[in-house]
């Protein structure tokens, strides 16, 4: 007797628990296949449509990443870029950000390359009728046709420089701002005092000296910085490049390491409102599925530095055509030493 009374004790005890366990494990699958359709939306929306197609530097038809035989094989190089969309700004749609981002799953490498927003592209390279800033492209022909902005830009880079690139994304500032703050800030080593205002877009950096945690909008405030009226000392196109790198490899390590489905429902909100790309769906979906054969265990910063000759920024020639040797694979060992003396 006393042992069935012991038998419906444990029974009375167990059945609340089993039952809390049942809905926790329920209500997570529940979630992880809301999540899952939000991953599948997300990259609907942000994702160029399924029939587009990418093309090499002379404007040829690539084989989609899901058509090859095996899509880790090859390296894949992304225009990667950051706009700034606020009121006040005019409407500019200039880009205040571009790398040039090199992925080699074989030797499991990634070179990245900071393009200068003041690097001059002469009218005889951009078939345009003067020379112009890098970052004036995207705007150019997004104002032309939304539509075929991405391509447009993606081949004129990939013909200035013969770097076949396959992709190109868009950010939008403020998405970069809100995902910083979703992966609670950022530590960083803040390189200088930075003070400036305008009130015509709202800009006000505040930021001191000195290794500290940041918010969204300081971080972006931070790799924004370029020039005072407050008072502190000035900001170079080839340190703006330095603090994108710095932030960059950050926020991919923090990516990286993210756990919980929270937290991705969260980081996938932003994307799906802030980002645009001429990848097709299938084909990110894809490259998703093959991330730890592409994820590259080096990433190599290579900095473009120049002399600033109103209103460009000049690189040296042999600088240039250095940086993009190594985004084609194919630096020398000379090369690479070389760069890596001076950055």
């Amino acid at each position: 007797m006393k042992k069935m009374i012991k038998n419906y004790r444990i029974r009375k005890i167990m059945l609340p628990v089993l039952m809390i366990t049942g809905l926790i494990l329920g209500a997570s699958s529940v979630y992880a296949a809301i999540l899952y359709n939000k991953l599948n939306q997300t990259l609907d929306h942000i994702a160029a449509p399924e029939a587009a197609t990418t093309s090499n530097l002379n404007g040829e038809n690539r084989v989609p990443v899901t058509q090859a035989t095996n899509p880790i094989e090859k390296p894949l190089t992304f225009l990667l870029t950051a706009i700034d969309e606020r009121e006040g700004n005019e409407g500019s749609l200039n880009t205040d950000v571009m790398m040039i981002f090199r992925i080699d799953p074989k030797t499991h490498q990634g070179t990245v390359v900071s393009i200068p927003r003041d690097l001059e592209i002469e009218a005889d390279k951009s078939g345009l009728d003067g020379s112009h800033k890098a970052n004036y492209f995207y705007a150019y022909y997004y104002n032309k046709n939304r539509d075929t902005a991405l391509y447009e830009t993606k081949r004129l880079f990939s013909d200035v420089y013969q770097v076949p690139i396959d992709y190109m994304a868009v950010i939008n500032f403020d998405g970069f701002r809100k995902m910083i703050d979703q992966l609670g800030g950022m530590t960083v080593d803040v390189d200088m005092d930075m003070r400036y205002q305008d009130e015509s877009d709202g800009t006000d950096i505040h930021l001191n000296k000195g290794t500290q945690q940041l918010n969204g909008k300081q971080v972006l405030d931070f790799i924004r910085y370029r020039k005072s009226n407050l008072g502190t000392a000035e900001s170079s196109d080839m340190e703006r490049n330095q603090r994108e790198q710095l932030v960059l490899n950050q926020l991919l390590d923090k990516l990286t390491t993210l756990n919980g489905l929270t937290a991705w429902g969260g980081v996938l909100d932003i994307i799906g409102s802030t980002i645009k790309t001429d990848i097709p769906a299938d084909e990110i979906r894809t490259l998703t599925k093959s991330y730890r054969d592409l994820k590259p265990s080096t990433v190599r910063y290579i900095q473009l530095k120049g002399e600033w000759e109103s209103p460009y920024l000049v690189v040296k020639q042999q600088d240039l055509e250095e940086a993009f040797d190594a985004l084609r694979g194919e630096q020398s060992d000379e090369q690479i030493d070389r760069q890596k003396s001076t950055d």
